[in-house]
């Protein structure tokens, strides 16, 4: 949708949620991130201008999955007044709300005075902080997790389904695999694929996950204060677990290689694990193997998403610089379920 048809509709929109026919919507614009389907604008009526952030699905897709905007709003509300934090849903609406903007969408709040983490030493103002600081951004990220982890999801996540099992979760991404960019950077998937399923855990904590929690996701103020855990875009029910491999994956340089891909100067894997445990009520079993499926699916992802930058269906040039990693990705994996076979707890 080009811009100036967005701010059409944002202004007619905003005039019928305010119930103000003066709201003027003015700059509109695509936010920073690799989805390319949300949107930055203000509103402003009486002299007072409120921002906002617009999310909409890719065009030409299902609703459904990732691209199911309920899905977001159900685990945003499900966390909303806990002590995580989070960005406070406003306004949105499903498939029997298509008047706006021809899709499902959601508004959450706009924030300001702080950023994301990006990797490497691009986040100049993070090696600006003290150590101790550092390490309490680390302590709050996993904080935050393990208070996801601990929503009443039963009563609070129904829109999200029946949890996903460890099997499925592990095979859930073979379609992906065929489109891949280059099928032979994944050479090692099913050998993969084969371990993981043969040593699924015995025991699982189930419970909400955020799908793609690492420090791209938070928002931190400019002091290291965590102020919103963002882009629920992978949320469901499940092992919780899951994102603690997922967290430590996005933070173990033996994992990924490529340039600026590790946030410096803040916690590791190991000790962003020690911190989850630190605040958690029992025991982190079989960590190795979850670490394992969460380079196994980034390698996957990866994959899939430099076909699709390659095919200019979804240009993005990241994943070039990401596609390096992939080998690593693979070895990695392999590596941890070698030590979870030898009794070690992957940590």
């Amino acid at each position: 949708m080009e811009l100036d048809e967005l701010r059409t509709r944002l202004e007619r929109f905003c005039r019928a949620k305010y119930a103000d026919e003066t709201v003027t919507v003015d700059d509109v614009s695509v936010m920073p991130g690799h989805a390319g389907f949300a949107y930055g604008f203000a509103a402003t009526r009486g002299g007072r201008t409120e921002r906002w952030f617009l999310r909409l699905p890719p065009p030409k897709v299902r609703w459904e999955g990732t691209a199911d905007m309920l899905r977001q709003v159900s685990a945003l509300q499900a966390v909303d007044g806990s002590a995580v934090p989070c960005c406070h849903v406003r306004w949105y609406g499903g498939a029997d709300d298509l008047g706006w903007f021809g899709s499902p969408y959601f508004v959450v709040e706009q924030l300001d005075g702080g950023d994301v983490i990006a990797g490497g030493k691009r986040s100049t103002w993070v090696l600006d902080l003290p150590l101790d600081q550092r390490q309490q951004m680390g302590r709050a990220a996993m904080a935050a997790l393990a208070g996801i982890h601990h929503t009443d999801w039963p009563s609070r996540c129904s829109y999200l389904g029946a949890p996903v099992s460890l099997e499925r979760d592990v095979t859930r991404w073979d379609r992906l695999v065929e489109r891949a960019a280059e099928p032979q950077l994944l050479a090692e998937v099913p050998r993969l694929r084969n371990l993981l399923l043969e040593r699924l855990p015995r025991q699982v904590h189930v419970g909400l996950f955020h799908g793609d929690f690492q420090f791209t996701n938070l928002y931190y103020s400019r002091a290291g204060e965590l102020r919103a855990v963002l882009d629920w875009e992978l949320c469901g029910v499940g092992a919780t677990l899951n994102d603690v491999g997922w967290m430590a994956t996005f933070n173990d340089p033996e994992a990924l290689t490529h340039h600026d891909a590790i946030p410096d100067g803040l916690p590791d894997a190991e000790a962003l694990v020690a911190m989850y445990a630190d605040v958690w009520d029992g025991p982190l079993t079989d960590l190795a193997w979850y670490r394992a499926l969460a380079a196994y699916k980034f390698a996957i992802i990866t994959g899939f998403n430099l076909g699709l930058h390659r095919s200019g269906k979804r240009p993005d040039p990241l994943w070039e610089r990401i596609g390096t990693s992939v080998p690593s990705l693979q070895a990695r994996a392999l590596q941890l379920l070698s030590q979870r076979d030898r009794g070690a707890d992957g940590h």
